[in-house]
């Protein structure tokens, strides 16, 4: 399954719930990316200097890491990926990577308006040790300006600036909105209304991949 949407959708926290209950691994690119980054690997170094700016990592680094996670953890029971793909050259690549058997079954659009997008992506804060996610009008700090949790340090990640998210956006309409129509026509893709509460987004969430 792929959940495919814009940032800030909610992708992460929706991927991250219904894995668990369909007991599937889960893969989301922006997390892959990061790892490399931490391990400072050629590709990790290549991704974060587009990360930065909020453009798009080019897809053939993208495709890379993501093939090897599916070869290493793909199971029986499918896996779920979140964030990937991102543009319609990576959705053939994934196409034609993925056998017969295993291709991709069902793919659930969030859709969310673009003001509701900015206001969540320009407040989040991270805890730079235990990487817990705060927001400043959504789930603020309560101690201060560390992290709740293990009193780390907060910080705000580059790519949720305010400037980088508006190009952030801009980059996903006009790369990634395509594979809405991509997926429709394929008769695998379901709607999903994304600006409701969490439980509620989960609830139709669970029916689309029961249906």
């Amino acid at each position: 399954m792929v959940l495919l949407g814009p940032p800030g959708a909610g992708k992460g926290t929706h991927a991250s719930r219904v894995a668990g209950k369909l007991s599937v691994p889960k893969m989301a690119s922006g997390d892959l990316f990061r790892e490399h980054q931490k391990n400072n690997t050629s590709l990790g170094r290549l991704a974060q200097s587009y990360m930065e700016r909020g453009v798009l990592v080019p897809d053939e680094i993208t495709i890379n890491m993501v093939m090897d996670w599916i070869g290493e953890n793909g199971n029986d029971r499918g896996f779920l990926l979140d964030g990937f793909p991102r543009t319609l050259t990576q959705a053939s690549a994934l196409a034609e990577s993925l056998s017969v058997d295993s291709g991709i079954d069902r793919v659930i659009y969030i859709d969310v308006p673009t003001a509701v997008l900015i206001r969540r992506l320009s407040g989040r804060q991270i805890c730079r040790c235990c990487q817990s996610i705060y927001h400043l009008e959504f789930a603020p700090l309560q101690s201060g300006g560390e992290c709740d949790n293990c009193g780390g340090e907060i910080y705000q990640r580059e790519d949720d600036r305010k400037e980088s998210v508006l190009c952030r956006l801009e980059v996903y309409k006009a790369e990634t909105e395509p594979l809405i129509e991509y997926y429709r026509n394929l008769e695998i893709l379901v709607d999903v209304d994304g600006n409701k509460d969490v439980e509620d987004v989960e609830g139709v969430l669970m029916k689309a991949v029961g249906s």
